[in-house]
């Protein structure tokens, strides 16, 4: 969904050298974001193979698209200081064993999804692996300033894999979700750009603050909270979530229009960074409260 800012201890374990392949904290949150479109799926608990082993299948797909991910981008990762500390820029894991790595955990991932969950979630998982590890990371992220607009589409997929995986279907409700992330995912990935766009200006990626400006970025981080806000009400505007989840995105979407009302009127140094931190807790608590209140609503019905 983000770039994280992992940082590997000197001297680490080699099995840590391959979970930092998977980038485990962007990991956490997609699978948050898969189990609670499985959960939502059901009005009580959803088949136990379904969320187990179709949890487990997308996030094995997730870390192995990290993975590969991590390897097209170590050259630029080696120039970055948020990210030198990797496993292949700093050589604690070669070419070949990143490759293999993250190949063995996409045929893991497919053959459980397929065997043990269904063909459709499967596929649309596989689509979401090769949209972010190739199209987004090895031709849009390089291509244009509006590579995490379109590359969104494959982190936003999560919840819409996770309610596939139940009902065998693209659920109308499962797309509001895929909706909510996608309208999250610039002002949350800006704002890290914004913080460090002399380094990526100085690898050649376009991020929006390189190709267009800081202050340009500004506006548009602005702008797209505004849209993310109006979005994170359609669950309540279309009987999806009650009063629960309403409350709870209100509150949440008033501390994020805040941020970005700040930074784009003034510029403190700590503010896209306080701003990018917060985006990853309100993306979590959001889908939290959908959960609480889903449940709360079947106890009540």
């Amino acid at each position: 969904m983000s770039s994280d800012n992992t940082q590997i201890l000197a001297a680490p374990s080699r099995w840590r050298l391959y979970l930092a392949l998977t980038k485990p904290r962007i990991i956490a949150l997609i699978v948050l974001t898969s189990v609670v479109g499985t959960l939502l799926a059901s009005p009580g608990l959803p088949p136990l193979g379904a969320l187990i082993w179709g949890n487990l299948g997308i996030g094995l797909a997730a870390a192995s698209a990290a993975a590969v991910n991590q390897l097209l981008d170590q050259r630029i990762d080696a120039r970055m200081a948020r990210t030198r500390f990797r496993p292949l820029p700093r050589g604690g894991v070669t070419e070949r064993q990143a490759l293999v790595f993250a190949v063995v955990l996409a045929v893991i991932a497919m053959l459980l999804l397929w065997l043990l969950v269904n063909p459709l979630t499967a596929w649309l998982t596989f689509a979401s692996l090769i949209g972010y590890a190739i199209i987004y990371t090895a031709w849009l992220k390089r291509a244009t300033p509006q590579n995490i607009v379109i590359g969104g589409a494959a982190g936003a997929a999560p919840p819409v894999l996770g309610w596939a995986a139940v009902t065998n279907t693209i659920d109308p409700y499962a797309l509001l979700l895929f909706l909510i992330i996608f309208a999250w995912t610039p002002p949350h990935f800006w704002a890290l750009a914004i913080a460090r766009h002399e380094e990526y200006a100085k690898v050649g990626i376009p991020m929006l603050p390189v190709t267009h400006g800081v202050e340009f970025t500004r506006l548009h981080v602005l702008l797209y909270t505004v849209i993310l806000v109006i979005v994170t009400l359609l669950p309540y505007l279309t009987g999806m979530s009650g009063l629960i989840y309403l409350v709870a995105a209100l509150a949440l979407n008033f501390v994020f229009l805040r941020y970005a009302i700040q930074l784009k009127r003034t510029t403190r140094r700590e503010l896209p960074m306080q701003l990018f931190r917060f985006s990853v807790k309100y993306l979590m608590w959001l889908f939290l409260a959908l959960l609480v209140d889903h449940y709360f609503m079947y106890r009540m019905q």
